[in-house]
């Protein structure tokens, strides 16, 4: 697999607003307005972002009438989640990382 692949990957988590809607995400599917309101950035950049995020199978969507509902994708991502929580709660709490 070439390391652009990874890359597109990992971008979907390494910028404030995209993790952001990850993290709302993570207790249940939502639709744009409702993340908008979570996240507390501009409707045209979370649209963006998940039309970038969906792109990459981070996220799931559905119609529901005139709704989109996004949920993150339950094969990979939420049990990658489940995975660095774990780490970082072993390994990362009460301790101050720069990057």
């Amino acid at each position: 697999m070439k390391r652009s692949s990874y890359n597109n990957f990992f971008m979907n988590f390494a910028t404030e607003s995209k993790f952001g809607i990850i993290m709302a995400l993570k207790d249940g599917p939502l639709s744009v307005n409702e993340i908008v309101n979570r996240v507390g950035d501009e409707q045209s950049a979370v649209s963006h972002s998940l039309r970038k995020m969906s792109g990459c199978h981070i996220l799931n969507v559905r119609k529901d009438g005139k709704q989109r509902i996004y949920s993150l994708n339950e094969d990979t991502v939420l049990p990658m989640l489940k995975i660095v929580e774990k780490h970082v709660k072993k390994c990362c709490l009460g301790r101050d990382y720069d990057g």
